[in-house]
């Protein structure tokens, strides 16, 4: 069964492959795309970002509901724990090889000018945010319903921090072939990426489908390996639970309050990192180091969580998510502290800062999805759930957090043209958004002392208020310690109870 186990973790995995491929191209570019190829204006580009927060806010939940609602409501009959947690898995896996290659597909709809700008640029955010969103959702899931045992989901995100980390190369050959100037070459990459991405979703999914034990072979030990599965029998009925009461409930529970409060900061940071690191690069590290380099960072940058999430999934196993967070947390404070007494005129110090922030910020991000399934075992304990509703809980988890990924760029242009009374919109600064990219005309502002000061002042700012509002967010949770280890405690032997 060990053996059956990591050949489901490694198709689990793959498909953080697929979706890296993709995504992480969409989150360097595709503001390029449409500021400086397609020279959407201001109003427009804001209307659109506005729009698709609320879209981005609305489909998590949504989704999640759609997905999920059956399995929180409790009736008379009697529940097969094996054979519908069986049923549940094989329903999200089935889901992934449908909305993967749509998602994959939906990634294409950007680079090519097919619409007015404005109503493309709306179109195209939301209908790859929800595509993005099913599959988010979906596999994210997985994560909770594939496992229950620490150990075991450490396993199943280190698979997807290997092909992660492999996706992030996508980073590098998107660079060698990006040009404002003559997209042809990039269109080409992007179909082939989309294309693999497609047919990868597909054949992953249905290999882990086929992987999955048959009912007639579980144990004991498989069903606390392999799945979660629910109580026999409901002995009292209680009324269908409607969303708003789902909502209640959950809104009830200070962890989850806690949680929302510091993922909504993280996913900011984030998104705002990969928004403005090539403004970043161009403008305070410019034409001081070789190109190469440049582009070096850029990519390591996008690879190096992935391999420093094997590290701290070591550390996770060994101290706690919680304890390994905070520490991440404490880091990213310092390394901005340390940066800010350095100033402006450390280049090479300025480098390392730049890559190195988006390293362990994203490499935060990468552990929360731990955080959130425990968030579902303690879900599924305190209210008695009949089956733990993880779409669900991930798609309310996001209700408030994703939010953060359409604020990074509107803060980011608002903070830019605050500080340097310039608006990047239809202005000789836009070159300064892509790296490699000289300015071919007009002032070369990114280099005058004003603008660089401002885009140095964002760049440690934003990490310093970040990580204190986070920390202080992060203390008040307290599923963790002796907590997280009663509510896996309960989990388990409503398991037992279920096989016995």
């Amino acid at each position: 069964m060990q053996k059956s186990f990591h050949v489901i973790a490694r198709c689990y995995g793959s498909m953080a492959l697929f979706l890296s491929l993709t995504h992480n191209v969409f989150l360097l570019y595709y503001v390029d795309m449409f500021v400086n190829v397609y020279k959407i204006d201001k109003l427009s580009f804001w209307v659109g970002e506005v729009t698709f927060l609320v879209w981005n806010s609305i489909n998590d939940p949504l989704f999640g509901w759609l997905s999920d609602k059956h399995l929180i409501q409790k009736d008379k009959r009697a529940i097969d724990g094996v054979n519908d947690q069986l049923k549940i898995i094989n329903k999200r896996v089935n889901s992934l090889r449908l909305y993967g290659p749509l998602f994959a597909f939906s990634f294409l709809l950007f680079w090519v000018h097919w619409l007015p700008t404005f109503l493309q640029f709306v179109v195209c955010l939301c209908l790859y945010d929800a595509f993005l969103t099913a599959v988010d959702l979906q596999h994210t899931a997985l994560l909770a319903d594939l496992a229950v045992q620490t150990n075991e989901r450490n396993t199943l995100n280190r698979y997807c921090s290997i092909f992660s980390a492999l996706g992030s190369f996508s980073v590098f050959a998107s660079y060698a072939v990006w040009s404002q100037h003559s997209t042809l070459p990039f269109q080409i990459f992007c179909v082939a990426v989309a294309c693999f991405s497609a047919s990868g979703f597909f054949i992953s999914s249905k290999i882990l489908s086929k992987s999955l034990p048959e009912t007639a072979d579980f144990t004991e030990k498989d069903l606390q390996s392999i799945v979660q599965v629910s109580d026999t029998q409901m002995k009292n009925t209680e009324p269908k639970i409607s969303a708003m009461k789902y909502i209640k409930q959950l809104y009830n529970n200070r962890n989850f309050r806690w949680f929302i409060a510091m993922n909504l900061l993280q996913v900011f940071h984030c998104h705002f990192n990969s928004n403005f690191f090539p403004l970043f690069m161009d403008t305070l590290v410019g034409d001081t180091v070789p190109n190469s380099i440049c582009t070096l960072l850029i990519g390591m940058s996008f690879v190096a969580p992935h391999i420093n999430n094997i590290y701290f999934l070591h550390l996770c196993e060994k101290f706690g998510v919680y304890n390994v967070v905070t520490l991440l947390f404490w880091i990213k404070l310092l390394l901005a502290v340390g940066m800010a007494i350095l100033g402006p005129n450390h280049i090479w110090a300025t480098c390392i800062f730049i890559a190195s922030n988006r390293i362990f910020t994203e490499g935060t991000c990468k552990l929360l999805n731990l955080v959130v399934s425990d968030l579902v075992d303690e879900d599924y304990v305190l209210h008695d759930r009949p089956h733990p509703a993880s779409a669900l809980l991930f798609g309310m988890s996001s209700l408030l957090s994703k939010p953060g990924q359409t604020l990074a760029p509107l803060f980011g242009t608002l903070l830019l043209s605050t500080y340097t009374g310039k608006d990047i919109f239809h202005s000789d600064s836009i070159d300064a958004m892509a790296i490699g990219v000289k300015k071919s005309a007009g002032v070369d502002i990114s280099g005058s002392s004003l603008y660089r000061d401002a885009c140095f002042s964002i760049l440690v700012i934003v990490p310093i208020v970040c990580a204190c509002l986070q920390l202080l967010a992060w203390s008040r949770f307290s599923l963790r310690g002796n907590r997280l280890q009663r509510i896996k405690n309960l989990r388990i032997c409503r398991n037992l109870e279920c096989v016995c």
